[in-house]
C-alpha cells in the first residue's frame, strides 16, 4: 500500500527596471520600457507511506503424556502478524525564471500661444 502526498509550495520574485527616454522639439516622446522577471520556485514535499508485513510464526508445542499403553503428544501452532509502516519524506526544488519585455511609446505635444 503506498500513500503519496504532495504539497506544493510557489514563490514568485518580480523585478522592474525602467527605461525613460525624453526627446523634446516642441513635443516629446515618452518611450516607457520595463522588464518583468519571474522567478517561480517549486518546492514538492511528498510523503510515501509504506507498510509492509511481518509475519512471525510461533510454534507452541505441548505435549501431554499419560502412564499407560498409549502416549498422546498434542501440538499447537499460532501464528502472530506484525504490521510496520515506515514514512519517508523528500523534498526537492526547481526554479525556473520568465523574463517579460514591455515598451510603451507615449507622443505628447505642447502648443504654445
Amino acid at each position: 500500500m503506498y500513500t503519496d502526498i504532495r504539497t506544493y509550495i510557489h514563490t514568485y520574485t518580480q523585478t522592474h527596471m525602467h527605461a525613460h527616454m525624453y526627446t523634446r522639439i516642441h513635443k516629446y516622446t515618452h518611450t516607457h520600457t520595463y522588464t518583468c522577471t519571474q522567478t517561480h520556485t517549486h518546492i514538492c514535499i511528498y510523503t510515501c507511506t509504506q507498510a509492509y508485513i511481518h509475519a512471525h510464526t510461533y510454534t507452541h508445542v505441548h505435549r501431554h503424556k499419560y502412564i499407560g499403553i498409549n502416549t498422546q503428544a498434542h501440538t499447537h501452532t499460532r501464528t502472530y502478524t506484525h504490521v510496520h509502516r515506515h514514512t519517508c519524506t523528500h523534498t526537492y526544488t526547481h526554479t525556473h525564471t520568465h523574463i517579460h519585455n514591455y515598451t510603451h511609446t507615449y507622443t505628447h505635444a505642447d502648443i504654445h500661444m
